[in-house]
């Protein structure tokens, strides 16, 4: 799961039927077979089938079956576990919509059917270390990837075999050294050349060098001021490491600026709500700055959540049960997390799962950072 496709899911909004959010918790622990996992799968369609949709018109209760029947389909003929604890699956086939969407990390099972699809479960998974640029640096490899979605993708190699001694002819060992010394400082010069331009291309923050000590030293010298303050840190691994086993090397680290961007944001935010700046704390001030498009960032600890009310014409929240304050029309409960959720990315702001830290608990468990 990705920033973007998280904000294409936030953005649908149904307008001929209803909108299926299921999601499977395939944590090998407590699922661990096929046949488990179909039990789980069955067990929560025949429960979304009981449910009473007399509410909706014949047209919309049978979309409904309709995306129930495909879900099931697909799920005992296309779908391959290959590793997912988790899946989420959103169908609206009366608006055209399907999508699926294997995870990286258990989730709880539940289906939820709506006018827009139930995105709180994925907020957590979606890595605030996407985009990362991990490099791995030798004195005749450069290979360069980006993360995203917990997965390394290639996105350079530059690999130069160096000279062995083989190769010395009648040159003086002092001589030959020498030339060697060059052929890879020009490799490694090459390699932070790219390094750069791949940063300046993708937008990327952060940099994660996977390396000896000694190249460590040679290779920083070469890059450019602004890649030197984007490296958050450092690992070692294996000459020939997959990357999943670099993916491995590199998670320390990673978690490590995680835990340093999360006290940067939330020591940002406690002085903001401390002098009653731009920073909301709690759900009522949240939802309404929510909805005011002003927030910039999100912040919940994970588990937060409570009973909200949603307008259905404008879809602006509220805390309190009652009549929409701009159109009139009565407002409809919803999950008051959800609601915070899609108002932040709808209005282009970002949304953070605070794990580290326990600042926000005396508020409820929820509060933001402010545009104005």
């Amino acid at each position: 799961m990705t920033w973007p496709r998280l904000r294409e899911l936030a953005a649908f909004r149904t307008e001929n039927g209803c909108a299926i959010s299921l999601y499977l918790n395939l944590d090998p622990s407590e699922v661990p077979t096929p046949g488990d996992a179909q039990s789980r799968m069955n067990a929560l369609l025949n429960e979304a089938a009981k449910t009473d949709r007399s509410d909706l018109t014949h047209d919309a209760r049978r979309g409904l079956t309709a995306d129930f029947d495909r879900i099931a389909r697909w799920f005992d003929d296309d779908f391959e576990r290959d590793g997912a604890q988790g899946l989420a699956v959103f169908a609206a086939s009366l608006d055209n919509f399907w999508d699926t969407v294997s995870l990286p990390e258990p989730v709880p099972d539940g289906v939820r059917v709506g006018r827009d699809f139930y995105l709180a479960p994925l907020v957590p998974l979606v890595a605030r270390t996407d985009g990362t640029i991990v490099a791995v640096v030798g004195r005749e490899q450069g290979q360069l990837y980006r993360l995203r979605a917990g997965r390394l993708e290639p996105i350079a190699d530059q690999f130069e075999e160096q000279p062995g001694r083989h190769d010395q002819g009648g040159w003086s060992q002092a001589r030959y050294q020498r030339h060697i010394e060059k052929l890879v400082q020009e490799h490694l010069k090459g390699v932070a050349e790219e390094l750069d331009r791949s940063r300046r291309r993708l937008h990327s923050p952060k940099i994660v060098l996977v390396c000896s000590e000694e190249t460590r030293n040679e290779f920083t010298e070469e890059l450019s001021k602004e890649a030197r303050d984007a490296l958050v840190g450092w690992a070692q691994a294996e000459a020939h490491a997959t990357p999943a086993e670099l993916l491995q090397a590199v998670s320390p680290v990673l978690e490590r600026s995680q835990k340093k961007d999360e006290a940067e944001t939330i020591a940002r935010w406690r002085e903001e709500a401390g002098r009653s700046g731009r920073a909301a704390a709690g759900w009522a001030q949240t939802l309404e700055a929510a909805s005011d498009g002003r927030v910039e960032l999100l912040l919940f600890q994970e588990g937060a959540d409570r009973p909200a009310y949603r307008c259905p014409a404008c879809g602006r929240a509220s805390v309190e049960e009652g009549s929409c304050p701009l159109d009139g029309t009565h407002l409809e409960r919803a999950a008051g997390l959800d609601l915070a959720v899609h108002q932040t990315l709808a209005h282009g702001g970002a949304v953070w799962a605070i794990r580290y830290h326990e600042d926000l608990a005396p508020v409820e468990g929820v509060g933001a950072l402010l545009r104005y």
